[in-house]
């Protein structure tokens, strides 16, 4: 599937490393311009995203969307397919959980709850990516275009239902009431303290841990099953797939619910787990940064796990440097990031032509070599 010469460890972790510090370096002069030092710049993103419990969790709070989104993106790419829609899907999916746990959280404990609580996320989540997946399958629509549309469908929906359906009785906020305690995913301080360990109170939560496994399962989904080399193979030229046997259409329908799917898990990160309470625009552009994430992980879910942490740095670094730094406004922390996105993502290919000449020149060498030794 792949005649790269580069090998895989340099493609998903050194390549992205390299522009990565393209990308500080080019932040660095930003810095100075507003006479701002980049090193105790850079300490102090540091500091608050691993400098104490508190900044560690929501580190990996927020590393927990990106990871979601992050596969839901990588899982459509793979086959070929870009899913612009996860901001769309990861709101409807909010909306099953929300329904969920309104309906039940008065009977039900997490536990008993999160079964539901996940298949329902999943469920709206891939019931939203179907209809776009369908359009471009049997009706030849572009999924790009579709699923942009399905973002802004969504956000409406979900307008009219908080204002109008979901919302506190006697109440303007378009919020819906507080879940009962007992059916919010438990925090990773509480989680800690079932192991006798001591966490500062934070909003990571269990949904971290599912994140994880869902990396998991999507790594053997792609390359350990027949259903993953179908799916890479589409990718990787839909005529021969289609030559070969494989049935595109149903193909892009599965691929697509699966994206669906992923998106809508984000729900529980932020309807049970930290909200607890459906409430507007909890996505908060989640979906959009994923394809970042994607790309930066070089669409491999160890790389989405590293590139989600380093967007969680970005975003509770940046919190605490704004605040340590009047210079510093939220504004400039998106400067920062778009600067990762247009490295790690529109240039992501500057270094792939000289490295793989570099591995190539390095190959040659070692036969010439493995040669001369032979013949003496």
């Amino acid at each position: 599937m792949n005649d790269s010469k580069i090998p895989a460890w340099v493609s998903i972790i050194v390549l992205p490393l390299i522009n990565i510090l393209f990308a500080f370096a080019f932040s660095a002069i930003i810095f100075l311009a507003v006479d701002v030092n980049p090193i105790e710049a850079a300490q102090t993103m540091i500091n608050g995203a691993f400098g104490y419990q508190e900044g560690i969790g929501y580190t990996f709070y927020y590393a927990t969307n990106f990871i979601f989104t992050g596969l839901a993106v990588a899982v459509a790419f793979s086959a070929g397919l870009f899913n612009i829609g996860g901001e769309g899907q990861a709101y409807i999916g909010g909306l099953g959980v929300g329904l969920v746990c309104l309906g039940l959280d008065h009977t039900l404990p997490f536990w008993a709850l999160l079964p539901i609580t996940m298949f329902a996320s999943m469920a709206f989540g891939a019931l939203w990516a179907f209809i776009p997946a369908y359009l471009q399958a049997y009706r030849g629509s572009h999924i790009v275009i579709t699923t942009i549309m399905f973002n802004f469908i969504a956000s409406s929906l979900m307008v009219y239902l908080m204002v109008n359906v979901l919302n506190q009785k006697g109440q303007m906020a378009p919020v819906s009431r507080v879940f009962e305690a007992s059916a919010g995913l438990p925090g990773f301080h509480t989680i800690a303290g079932w192991f006798g360990y001591g966490f500062a109170e934070s909003p990571m939560n269990l949904s971290f841990l599912i994140a994880l496994l869902c990396c998991v399962l999507v790594w053997l989904l792609l390359w350990r099953t027949r259903w993953g080399y179908a799916i890479r193979a589409m990718g990787s030229s839909p005529s021969a797939a289609e030559y070969g046997g494989i049935n595109r259409k149903r193909l892009i329908i599965i691929v697509m619910l699966i994206s669906g799917a992923l998106s809508g898990l984000l729900s529980l990160n932020e309807v049970q787990g930290y909200a607890q309470q459906l409430k507007l625009g909890f996505v908060a552009g989640y979906g959009f940064t994923g394809i970042a994430v994607c790309l930066i992980g070089r669409n491999h879910p160890f790389g989405i796990v590293l590139a989600s942490i380093l967007f969680g740095i970005l975003y509770q670094g940046g919190a605490e440097l704004s605040f340590d730094f009047p210079n510093i406004d939220r504004e400039m922390i998106q400067v920062v990031q778009a600067l990762v996105v247009l490295f790690s993502g529109a240039l992501s290919l500057m270094l792939v032509k000289p490295t793989e000449r570099l591995f190539v020149y390095l190959d040659e060498k070692k036969k010439s070599n493995n040669t001369n030794a032979a013949e003496a």
